[in-house]
């Protein structure tokens, strides 16, 4: 009857090897699968000979055996074999499987899925064969790089397939050409469903494979190195792996080519390098591309811009103009149009005036609070604000929506029944929210997550503001940090300065009082709930804001010192001048008196004597 639930389908009882401390030592354990959807018989499947070995496993060629209405039916499939998974993940990843598996059913635009199963101890995830992918037609072509034409055509039919995915909520984190599939009809199709989502968060038996579980290194977006640190993923760390696919697709060469995988790591993280963009692109696919290679991912475009975009490139009705006066009004505040093009403003949402990026408060509280009460074209909408009597005309690019009191790019910090119902995952309790709903459902970037936190307005309060240029310095009475923090000789925490604020809120912190030499490291990371301001007006005392001071630059105390060093000369060749000069005066007179002695004396001589007195009378 329509509307009752499927009974789930019972397997009967398995027996392989599951993994556990040595690769090369193996135990066999029994166990029953309850994947009623997506659970294939490993006795069905008949494996002929490796293919293709990548970052999470090897891909096998194989052939399934069904019986199909007393019929025996066999198809060539693809078997992709992950890499050994400690038995007790084994559980968590099949379910991840069995939810993906289900979400995939009936999406356009990926490889067709025949399900789930484990072979010598290992999972595996049953695909469609396909004839070709997009990177063994590259391989095939002279300079192995595809034409303008088919780029185009290609890409648009991936991000079509990609962003089907993201609204089903899959994340892929592995898109590269190799992976990229081409239909009997030559269309192409994604031959990955998000192997490294599913992983994400399973330890590696492997210390060497620790970055596997995050995607390709060549691929891989920023916060995919350090998705807890840097993080969190989401839909947007897909531009960035789709971005230089396109990029290898018209070059023939994948980003970083003939870099190791350390290079690789400075010089997207350290750096801050992005993948070269060809010249002579149609303007939409290279605007498109910039806004791929975003940092921060939040100013990276979606899926359904990136469609966009490549429509305009391919139907030639791309607006120079329009588009140039977009990036130009977004600029004005700091942001890239795609940031500020996600979220919608209708009728009878509030509103007020968006801060400028790495700004804590907004300059020009033009909107402090108002109610749209109309729409216009070219982006313009009239705000009631309290107080005034006519609507405000306001381009949406300079207005935020406030729901519940918050607005995106809010620093928040969830309450103490939110964090003690999420007490086994140790996060941090400050961080920057993400997206609100106008239902007050949320999500946020918090540090210790890959992923983002979501939950609803109500678990949340709000946080002290961050941003680059402030000084902080870890708050008193902490007995440990979550990451390193350097102290100074005299055993007090060093204070630092903003650099960088991450999506999730992690501050980079650098200590321009700190001399640092060699191999030093002269950048840390720190959590801003562990974190206080410093600032010179709030520092107490003349001896504490001197120290302040320092902290602006190791030279700032050698340059203190020199200075009064100098002053100290100075002073004294002024004091030894003046006793000098006072000796000598001295000297002089003395020296004077000296000379005038003998003629003093004559005179009082010859005043004594019978000469002064005339010759007449002299006896």
């Amino acid at each position: 009857m329509a509307g009752e639930p499927v009974t789930p389908e019972s397997f009967a009882a398995f027996e392989y090897e599951l993994f556990e401390g040595d690769p090369d030592n193996l135990r066999t354990v029994v166990a029953t699968s309850n994947q009623s959807i997506s659970w294939i018989d490993p006795t069905t499947l008949k494996l002929s000979h490796r293919i293709g070995r990548g970052s999470f496993g090897d891909v096998y060629l194989a052939t399934r055996h069904q019986l199909e209405n007393d019929y025996q039916q066999f198809h060539e499939v693809i078997v992709k074999m992950l890499h050994p998974i400690k038995d007790d993940h084994v559980r968590a990843v099949l379910d991840r499987f069995d939810n993906v598996f289900s979400k995939c059913q009936g999406a356009g635009g990926v490889g067709l899925l025949h399900g789930v199963s484990v072979i010598r101890g290992r999972i595996c995830l049953v695909m469609k064969f396909y004839e070709e992918s997009i990177g063994d037609k590259m391989a095939r072509l002279k300079g192995g790089k595809l034409s303008l034409s088919d780029v185009l055509r290609y890409g648009l039919s991936l991000a079509e397939g990609i962003s089907e995915l993201h609204s089903k909520g899959i994340l892929i984190l592995n898109l590269k050409p190799c992976n990229f599939l081409l239909d009997e009809n030559d269309q192409a199709i994604l031959g990955d469903v998000g192997i490294p989502f599913i992983l994400l968060g399973v330890p590696s038996p492997n210390s060497d494979m620790i970055t596997r579980t995050l995607g390709t290194p060549s691929y891989m977006a920023p916060e995919q190195w350090q998705p807890e640190i840097m993080g969190p993923i989401s839909f947007e760390t897909d531009s960035w792996g789709f971005g230089c696919s396109i990029v290898e697709m018209l070059t023939g060469l994948p980003p970083w080519f003939g870099m190791s995988v350390q290079e690789m790591k400075r010089s997207v993280l350290r750096k801050q390098e992005k993948p070269s963009i060809p010249s002579g692109l149609p303007s939409p696919i290279e605007n498109i591309l910039h806004g791929c290679f975003k940092y921060d991912f939040r100013s990276r475009p979606l899926m359904k811009d990136i469609i966009q975009a490549f429509k305009s490139a391919r139907n030639e009705d791309y607006n120079i103009t329009r588009e140039r006066d977009l990036e130009d009004k977004a600029l004005d505040l700091g942001y890239s149009r795609w940031f500020l093009s996600k979220d919608r403003l209708f009728v009878g949402d509030t509103v007020r005036s968006r801060k400028a990026q790495n700004s804590c408060k907004p300059e020009n509280m033009e909107v402090p609070e108002g109610l749209i009460v109309g729409q216009e074209q070219d982006g313009f909408v009239l705000v009631r604000c309290h107080g005034i009597h006519d609507p405000l005309r306001v381009h949406v690019f300079r207005l935020e929506r406030v729901t519940h009191g918050l607005a995106p790019g809010d620093w928040v910090r969830l309450k103490e029944e939110a964090m003690d119902k999420n007490r086994a995952k140790k996060h941090s309790p400050v961080g920057i929210l993400h997206s609100i709903d106008r239902d007050g459902k949320v999500s946020i970037g918090l540090i210790g997550m890959e992923t983002l936190w979501r939950g609803s307005s109500s678990d949340l309060q709000m946080a002290e503001a961050y941003c680059s240029g402030q000084f902080v310095r870890p708050k008193p009475g902490l007995l440990s940090l979550r990451f390193k923090w350097p102290r100074k000789r005299d055993g007090d925490w060093a204070t630092g300065r903003i650099v960088r604020v991450h999506p999730n809120g992690s501050l980079l912190i650098k200590f321009p009082g700190l001399l640092t030499f060699g191999a030093e490291e002269d950048a840390f990371v720190a959590d801003p709930s562990q974190v206080e301001l410093v600032s010179f007006r709030t520092s107490p005392g003349i001896a504490k804001k001197y120290r302040h001071l320092e902290d602006f630059h190791w030279a700032v105390r050698p340059v203190v010192i020199a200075i009064g060093l100098i002053a100290s000369l100075r002073l004294g060749s002024f004091v030894l001048g003046r006793s000098k000069g006072k000796s000598q005066g001295k000297e002089a007179l003395a020296d004077t008196q000296t000379q005038q002695k003998p003629v003093m004396g004559t005179v009082v001589e010859a005043a004594s004597g019978p000469n002064w007195l005339p010759r007449q009378l002299r006896v």
